[in-house]
């Protein structure tokens, strides 16, 4: 009787672990996803989305066999590897939005639209509006192109090349991160980069304007110029939108390949 209860406690935990380190993975993944681990988004449905998720991909997977129980040093490291996996794809997404929110930035601070400032539900600072509008118009835009699903499938693949277990990154992988840093700021001054050469010489004919003719209030006048000027050029950067949309997810999903192991193209 006693072995049949160990029996029977050995095949319990190992169809658990089958399932939870799956499900730990995935849920990591939704909880620092763009978009979707945002304060707008309630615990619930996160958790109810990874569940689903975890349903539907887990004949895919298929059943996790590991020489150390679940209950024990091995399972807790196992445990936190896979959050880790699943944070760093799902962070992945999260620069994503950061390269438009700061070039928002970048255009609000030069042509002093950066006056206007609202709560960013996503990370929860103050950020100008026009960071506001591109994160808006990057999540619209993220979503009709299936990027949310382009990602799970990736997740899904990292499996393969990163099975379950304790180890998961080397150093190699987390220098991933560090390059990405140049790329937020290389996406970001490639759209931005036109506003301010723009609202330079603008400033520079201000300048001009105030030394050769000294009764013109430079404050009262060339403030609504620059605003003005900042409306029109702000409207004659959108059609670089897309250009610069499918340039960055693509970089951003080979670096989430190269992140997670696995050698591939950009999508779009």
């Amino acid at each position: 009787m006693g072995e049949g209860g160990a029996l029977l406690d050995t095949l319990v935990l190992d169809g658990l672990s089958s399932f939870l380190w799956p499900l730990v993975r995935i849920s990591a993944f939704f909880l620092s996803m763009f978009a979707i681990s945002g304060r707008g988004v309630p615990m619930r449905v996160r958790a109810g989305l990874s569940l689903a998720v975890t349903l539907a991909i887990l004949p895919m997977i298929g059943s996790v066999s590991l020489p150390y129980p679940m209950l024990s040093l091995e399972g807790a490291l196992t445990t936190i590897s896979q959050i880790l996996v699943g944070s760093a794809v799902g962070l992945m997404t999260v620069f994503l939005s950061q390269v438009f929110v700061m070039a928002g930035q970048l255009v609000a601070m030069q042509t002093g639209l950066g006056f206007a400032s609202l709560v960013d539900p996503v990370s929860g600072t103050n950020t100008p509006v026009v960071g506001q509008f591109f994160t808006i118009l990057t999540t619209l835009v993220f979503f009709a192109l299936d990027g949310h699903l382009i990602f799970v499938r990736l997740l899904l693949e990292s499996f393969t090349s990163i099975p379950v277990g304790v180890s998961s990154f080397g150093p190699d992988n987390l220098m991933v991160f560090i390059d990405l840093g140049g790329l937020i700021f290389e996406g970001a001054l490639s759209l931005s980069m036109s506003a301010i050469c723009s609202m330079l010489v603008i400033n520079f004919t201000l300048g001009v304007m105030t030394k050769a003719a000294p009764q013109l209030n430079v404050f009262s006048l060339g403030f609504a110029i620059t605003l003005i000027a900042g409306i029109a050029v702000l409207s004659a950067i959108l059609p670089a939108y897309m250009g610069n949309f499918t340039h960055d997810f693509n970089a951003i999903f080979e670096s989430t390949c190269r992140l997670v192991g696995l050698s591939c193209e950009g999508p779009l």
